[in-house]
């Protein structure tokens, strides 16, 4: 059952949809799988997502917005026994619009939207004592940045809330082994990335109309009060934001001629993560009697990718994958109301010579029901949702 390099090199990087949706804020899966390619290897791809999340109960005919986030990649061997890596993607991120037809998340005029954005680079280097095992480890980069607007019903008096942060940068590391047997295509690999945590600048402004007093004109103490209505207006802030935790396990092994198992595992550590805008804090203790974070999750995520990759000639292979994500807790944040999923990918590619390939993949998600929730009170039910993935990258060896 000796693969050959072509072979190994098809299947090892197996399609260019490992996640795109996920649980939390969680998008391109963070996968290494270019830095553990043999010899010196460049890649560059794109994901793009297409869902469709609605809630009859609300009234809400589609929030999601589709987006699509691109990655890239090169490493080299610099000798027998070390190699290094530069990897760049787009990990976590969030695209949604409701309508703004007056109701539980539109007034009439503009409707609540997120846009979350990160970037991320990777570098690496490696370690291969022998020919099975390879150490590596590096530092990571990372950029985040949003802009989020409350509106409708659903958020009472905070309607009319918006937030908008800096691009900020931080720091953070990877570490991680595999082991591999070539001659068999087996190869396993576990990679841990830590948390990186943001400060980032934020400028928040709020309508919330507050009922205060104030002394008549005459100023005697013994006057009567009169209402008055103010609002908490504008504020800069640093917002703190942490990006999770995680590690990814993957597997593959060959199992019949030019036929390849594959799996990955992977844990992200959501639970407790929140973000906690000052004004926002303030503004809900004020209006509903406790603070309100603005994203919030309860659970830690599981997701795992199980398929069989194919060699139909030396030209020609293909994929088939069946997925499946926990989610990050229920109920969830009306930014993002959907609970994990169960997908399932196929995906081919095209090599017109050996060093040089183009892949091409498609997946379907059933999105998991969710109850949408604000401030801690459940809104109502998102249900009967789904997404279409779709994927491309070309991969060259010199």
């Amino acid at each position: 059952m000796k693969l050959n390099t072509l072979s190994i090199a098809i299947f090892i990087s197996t399609l260019p949809l490992t996640s795109v949706i996920a649980g939390g804020l969680d998008r391109s899966g963070q996968s290494i799988s270019a830095f553990l390619q043999p010899g010196n290897y460049a890649e560059a791809g794109i994901s793009v997502l297409d869902p469709e999340v609605k809630s009859n109960q609300l009234n809400v005919s589609d929030m999601a917005e589709d987006y699509y986030f691109p990655s890239a990649a090169i490493k080299v061997q610099a000798t027998d026994k070390i190699s290094v890596g530069l990897l760049y993607d787009q990990p976590f991120g969030a695209d949604s619009q409701y309508a703004s037809t007056a109701g539980s998340f539109g007034n009439g005029t503009e409707g609540t939207s997120v846009e979350v954005k990160t970037n991320t680079l990777t570098a690496l280097i490696g370690y291969q004592p022998t020919e099975n095992w390879n150490f590596y480890a590096g530092p990571v980069w990372q950029t985040v940045e949003a802009d989020i607007k409350l509106r409708g019903a659903a958020y009472s008096l905070l309607s009319g809330y918006n937030i908008k942060v800096d691009q900020e940068e931080a720091y953070g590391w990877l570490a991680g082994f595999a082991y591999q047997i070539p001659e068999i295509a087996l190869k396993a690999s576990v990679t841990y990335r830590s948390e990186i945590k943001h400060e980032a600048q934020a400028h928040e402004t709020s309508g919330l109309a507050l009922l205060g007093q104030q002394l008549p004109a005459t100023g005697h103490p013994l006057s009567p009060a009169k209402p008055i209505l103010a609002t908490l207006g504008a504020r800069e802030s640093i917002v703190e934001a942490t990006t999770p935790q995680s590690v990814n396990i993957d597997l593959q092994t060959g199992i019949a001629q030019n036929t390849l198992a594959f799996a990955n595992l992977r844990w992200v550590h959501w639970d407790q993560f929140a973000v906690k805008p000052e004004l926002l804090a303030q503004a809900s203790a004020l209006a509903k009697g406790k603070a309100q974070n603005l994203i919030d999750y309860s659970d830690d995520q599981w997701s795992a990718t199980v398929g069989l990759g194919h060699k139909f000639t030396n030209k020609w292979s293909g994929t088939a994958a069946v997925g499946y994500d926990s989610g990050a807790g229920n109920p969830v944040t009306t930014l993002g109301p959907t609970e994990g999923y169960w997908s399932v990918g196929l995906g081919g590619q095209y090599s017109p010579a050996a060093n040089y390939f183009i892949q091409a993949g498609v997946k379907y998600f059933w999105l998991g029901d969710a109850t949408a929730q604000t401030g801690g009170t459940q809104v109502g039910d998102f249900e009967d949702n789904h997404a279409i993935g779709y994927g491309m990258k070309i991969g060259y060896r010199f």
